[in-house]
């Protein structure tokens, strides 16, 4: 399998490849030249599997370099004790309709673990594959999540250094603790003064920096990413949807064939993106729900077909969502257009103007699988305590976007489809928000991750537990602009 850039079709690299540098040089993201095609009879197979047999399987369709023994070394190791359910991304059933999928359950209690934990075995494969003898730096930005489940992944990890990057002001206070407290001696992180797209915006131009790649080339280091634009990172999260597939037909809400909406709390662009490559890998998905918080760029994209970044930018209480430039929504607007040379005016246009406008054939080709919604704050609070009241389950701030906004589309269309709700996080990253859902008294999200427990009679997960006394070792805060100066003392 060949992959190559949205931006330059002819840019062709191997799988390893693709991972090793996260990005093209021409900034554009790799994607696959097909989608790997799943018969009825194997995706049956799947639902006979557990989750890290699914894993293998979906993922070797995409990693012909690495074999089934090889696959299943890489799996195991990410998948294993680290989480606090065998099942390791389980579905929980609200009704026979609604299924609710918790991502959560891994070692920083977010669904960036599905990937996180899984990639620097993928990444320190494949950069012997290609035959690299530099050390990588990973440079990620991060809106809360991503953060602390790199870090986590990565941390002294041999051939390695990860440096996280997020919006001073713009995580949960748990967040913010889970990654400033992080140990190992080839992490670093670092707040920069502004929002998730500011941070972002920054590690792209990093990246593009030639003067700076070749003064770490001469220092040995090169550098890659951690975020869903590396492939690396996307091609796990494609195996949950089939996992949550699965769990649905053998729980015997459905027969197999039965098609399944996803609803999936939506920022970056990749989580659903990911359920997009399932669906035309075979999967029986009928419409893919586009959550969003009041920063809707993207349901206004969906209905409109104009994405426009020019608008206030909004501290919510899905702080997680808080983008404004999705950068995934580049492979789908490739995979559709199939046009390298649409895709970089796109991005040329976003880049200079903050805005396009696809065409009218790109966005009814969007239109037949993907709609949008959003919800208010408020909204996210009444479904919170909505949830627990009425089926006594505790969800987070994104989780209750999603449920919001299916909730409003049954309202307001009828539609009885089942449907699988993506829950991102653990509700006790958010307790804040959640404690004021519930009517009880909140402070800092990490302060009172106890109180929450004691509020639900619920334990909170032990990588959270003591969150607030542990040595906080990084502090900085730097100007997107001094990003790169930032690199380049880390790295040193």
């Amino acid at each position: 399998m060949k992959y190559f850039s949205t931006r330059n079709a002819s840019f062709v690299v191997s799988a390893s490849e693709a991972i090793s540098r996260g990005l093209a040089p021409d900034g554009g993201l790799f994607v696959p030249e097909s989608i790997p095609q799943l018969s009825d009879d194997e995706i049956r197979e799947l639902c006979t599997l557990d989750y890290c047999g699914r894993a293998v399987y979906i993922m070797s369709k995409y990693l012909d370099e690495f074999d089934t023994d090889e696959l299943n070394t890489l799996v195991k190791a990410a998948y294993g004790s680290g989480y606090d359910d065998p099942r390791v991304a389980p579905l929980h059933f609200i009704d026979r309709k609604t299924a609710v999928l918790e991502l959560y359950h891994g070692p920083t209690c977010a669904f960036k673990d599905m990937a996180l934990q899984l990639l620097p075995h993928l990444l320190t494969a494949s950069l012997k594959k290609c035959g690299e003898k530099r050390k990588v730096c990973i440079l990620v930005a991060t809106s809360g999540d991503t953060g602390k489940a790199a870090l986590e992944g990565f941390a002294d990890v041999e051939g390695t250094m990860i440096q996280v990057f997020y919006p001073h002001g713009g995580v949960s206070e748990a967040q913010k603790l889970q990654m400033i407290t992080q140990k190992g001696q080839n992490v670093g992180v670092t707040a920069v003064y502004g929002n998730f797209d500011d941070a972002q915006g920054g590690v792209k131009k990093i990246f593009s920096d030639r003067e700076l790649a070749a003064e770490l080339d001469e220092k040995g280091v090169f550098l890659s990413s951690a975020n869903s634009i590396n492939w690396g990172r996307l091609l796990p999260q494609i195996v949950y949807y089939f996992s949550a597939y699965c769990d649905y037909v053998n729980s015997g809400f459905i027969p197999y064939g039965e098609e399944v909406d996803f609803c999936v709390p939506t920022g970056n662009f990749g989580n659903i993106l990911a359920g997009w490559y399932a669906k035309l890998m075979g999967l029986p998905v009928g419409r893919l729900i586009c959550a969003s918080n009041e920063n809707n760029v993207l349901t206004d994209f969906l209905e409109s077909g104009i994405y426009d970044r020019n608008r206030e930018f909004k501290c919510t209480l899905s702080p997680s969502m808080d983008i404004l430039v999705s950068s995934n929504l580049e492979r789908l607007l490739y995979n559709l257009s199939g046009s390298d040379s649409e895709v970089r005016e796109y991005m040329r246009q976003l880049s200079e103007a903050g805005s396009y406008k696809i065409s009218d054939k790109l966005r009814s080709a969007i239109s037949e699988c993907f709609e949008g919604g959003f919800c208010t704050d408020e909204q996210t609070l009444e479904t919170i305590k909505d949830v627990w009241v009425k089926h006594s389950y505790l969800i987070d701030t994104h989780t209750a976007v999603g449920l919001r906004v299916l909730s409003e589309r049954r309202r307001v269309r009828e539609i009885p489809r089942p449907t699988v709700v993506v829950s991102t996080a653990s509700p006790f990253k958010f307790s804040e928000s959640v404690l004021s859902a519930l009517g009880a008294d909140g402070g800092s999200g990490a302060l009172h991750i106890d109180e929450l427990a004691a509020v639900c009679h619920i334990p909170a997960p032990a990588p959270l537990s003591g969150l607030a006394d542990k040595e906080k070792r990084f502090n900085e805060v730097v100007s997107a602009d001094a990003m790169r100066d930032t690199v380049r003392k880390f790295i040193g």
